[in-house]
């Protein structure tokens, strides 16, 4: 109900600007306007455009992706921008009835989820039967730009998309998605380097499961106690049992937790096992001092592994 409000009263707002001002026909020289929905798309999107787009983040600097609800300032942002670029409706599930309401047929519409739509998993590495709405944008992996590997499908299908909409600056745009894909390969060679003189394989996650990408492309195990990638997933105590006694076990000092989330279960089960609490970031989005800092995708990703060597006994 709430965000059918939002939905009505945003139609409102753009209907209004529409009404109260001439439409102008956009100069040689201005920069295309582009919203993206998490982190990593603006990232990219940045590094594919330059100056030749004004890209803009949806979230704010702090907030949880998966929580978040657009506002009807950013459904008018949307509607007035010229591409809208979103991880896909396993990630947005709330993008495809904002674009019924408000669809543009100037405005350009990237799925990034097409690009990867061979190597989407479910939960148990499949793509999960739909037998209703909660399922079908819950069951499937939404966290596929922590692979490097497919983040290079991600930025070729954007810089593609991007052309379509700006065909005069095609050539640059195809440039600069290599240049950076030639960045995000040495990235994966990197990785698979380092991992290969760990000793453990084993990564122990108090966070909701968001690396089952990466595990997978790098041949790591992740164990978390809760069950699937719903942001709404609570952990049962056998749950953490068993991660604690996989701990014990493994003689883990390291339990890692996930960004803008309090991670009250992480630091129960350090509190339990005496293991050092370290982030590991899945790069929905960043935090204010982060964008102070001027953090990448490629940072946080490097930094991520340096984490990596030191949770997974890193032996030269």
């Amino acid at each position: 109900m709430r965000f059918c409000i939002i939905m009505i009263i945003a139609v409102l707002i753009v209907g209004a600007v529409g009404a109260g001002s001439a439409p102008t026909a956009p100069t040689a020289v201005e920069p295309l306007k582009i919203i993206t929905t998490n982190f990593p798309l603006y990232d990219f999107t940045r590094r594919i455009c330059r100056e030749k787009a004004e890209v803009v983040l949806l979230l704010p600097p702090g907030a949880e992706a998966h929580s978040y609800r657009p506002t009807p300032r950013d459904v008018v942002r949307i509607h007035k921008a010229d591409v809208f670029i979103y991880t896909g409706k396993y990630m947005e599930p709330w993008v495809e009835d904002m674009l019924q309401g408000v669809r543009d047929n100037n405005l350009i519409v990237v799925d990034t989820s097409q690009a990867v739509l061979p190597d989407l998993r479910g939960s148990e590495g499949q793509e999960p039967e739909r037998h209703d709405q909660h399922v079908h944008h819950h069951a499937v992996d939404p966290h596929f730009w922590l692979d490097p590997v497919l983040a290079q499908k991600m930025v070729k299908y954007i810089a593609a998309a991007t052309a379509g909409k700006d065909k005069k600056n095609r050539e640059y745009y195809q440039k600069q998605a290599e240049a950076f894909c030639v960045e995000l390969e040495q990235l994966d060679r990197t990785i698979r380097e380092t991992l290969k003189h760990c000793k453990q394989r084993t990564v122990i996650y108090g966070g909701h499961f968001v690396f089952g990408y990466f595990s997978r492309q790098y041949n790591l195990e992740f164990v978390t106690p809760y069950k699937n990638f719903s942001p709404n997933a609570q952990p049962n105590p056998r749950n953490i049992a068993r991660l604690i006694k996989i701990m014990k076990q493994l003689k883990t000092k390291v339990i890692f937790y996930e960004e803008l989330v309090e991670p009250k279960v992480a630091r129960a089960i350090a509190g339990e096992t005496k293991a050092q609490m370290v982030l590991l970031h899945g790069a929905h989005n960043i935090s204010r001092q982060e964008q102070q800092r001027q953090v990448t995708y490629l940072s946080i990703m490097y930094e991520n592994l340096e984490k990596l060597k030191n949770g997974l006994d890193y032996q030269q």
